[in-house]
């Protein structure tokens, strides 16, 4: 079968969800997945009731088993290369030149973290160096802690790491971009900054150890936190998909993208980047697409 009524470009949690609510509405959905989740690093995924402290494979893996129980949802591995808006559906393409055909779109591909070039950084992605307080932050609490930003987001950012740890260091990786009153406040907090080069991240096993700059110098570490830049997992341009400032999706309240038709859920339209929030995007897309095709069929 090539004909669908739904194709998902992206099998992890908000696709996944999505292809629940459709198959549980008895629509064609053909989900299309790569296999390379942004979190395959993680070892542990947390602030998710029912599942807090499994392993991201453990909930990915059982969410397909379940959602492939529908008859009419089928998965697909490979890689989207291309899509195409013809006169009255979508044609998606896959690396190894297979087309799809589907009615309606969701965008669930997720985003790719573009790592800094600083040896050890990305060994330690995911696992003690991390992206979000709320996924991890419990888990090194009170632990000699570090955050590599700058300016505003790193000051911002300082706050909700503060209420976790006290013991804080903010490395800008170069010269500081903060405002004179956002240093006094850091001082009267005792968060140290720290503007010397990075040079490498010592680690073992993805474990930090300590950050070593270009001066020699050296910093030992048990946590890091990190806001690093991030692209997209699919070609945006191939539909001319419109862009946050942030480099986010554009959608509205109801998940629909600037493309009629097309619609998009998970990391790839919002900052909270969380297992709980992609499920919840994605079964509520489900729905409104669902919703968007029985409102054209009737």
């Amino acid at each position: 079968m090539k004909n669908f009524d739904v194709i998902i470009i992206g099998g992890s949690y908000a696709g996944l969800s999505a292809s629940m609510a459709l198959g549980r509405s008895l629509r064609n959905v053909l989900i299309i997945d790569s296999g390379k989740p942004c979190n395959r690093q993680t070892p542990y995924s947390h602030n998710f009731i029912t599942h807090d402290g499994s392993t991201p494979k453990e909930i990915s893996d059982l969410a397909k088993e379940q959602v492939l129980k529908y008859e009419t949802v089928q998965f697909h591995e490979g890689e989207v290369v291309k899509m195409i808006k013809n006169a009255t559906e979508y044609t998606v393409t896959t690396a190894n030149s297979e087309e799809f055909y589907a009615k309606k779109l969701i965008i669930a591909a997720g985003i790719k973290d573009v790592m800094p070039d600083i040896p050890g950084f990305s060994e330690c992605w995911g696992i003690s160096i991390l992206h979000c307080p709320y996924c991890h932050g419990y888990e090194v609490r009170n632990k000699k802690t570090g955050i590599l930003s700058n300016g505003d987001i790193a000051f911002d950012f300082s706050k909700l790491v503060f209420n976790l740890t006290k013991d804080l260091t903010l490395f800008t990786n170069g010269k500081s971009g903060f405002i004179l009153d956002q240093t006094d406040q850091l001082e009267r907090n005792k968060i140290e900054i720290t503007e010397d080069n990075i040079a490498e991240v010592q680690h073992e096993n993805g474990q930090i150890q300590k950050i070593v700059f270009e001066n020699s110098r050296e910093v030992s570490l048990e946590a890091l936190y990190a806001k690093i830049p991030f692209k997209q997992n699919i070609n945006t341009e191939d539909l001319a998909l419109e862009l946050t400032e942030q480099g986010f999706i554009k959608v509205d309240a109801m998940h629909k993208t600037n493309i009629p038709g097309v619609f998009a859920c998970g990391d790839n339209v919002t900052m909270m980047r969380s297992v709980a929030n992609a499920v919840a995007q994605g079964n509520f897309t489900g729905a409104v697409v669902n919703r968007e095709l029985a409102e054209e069929e009737f």
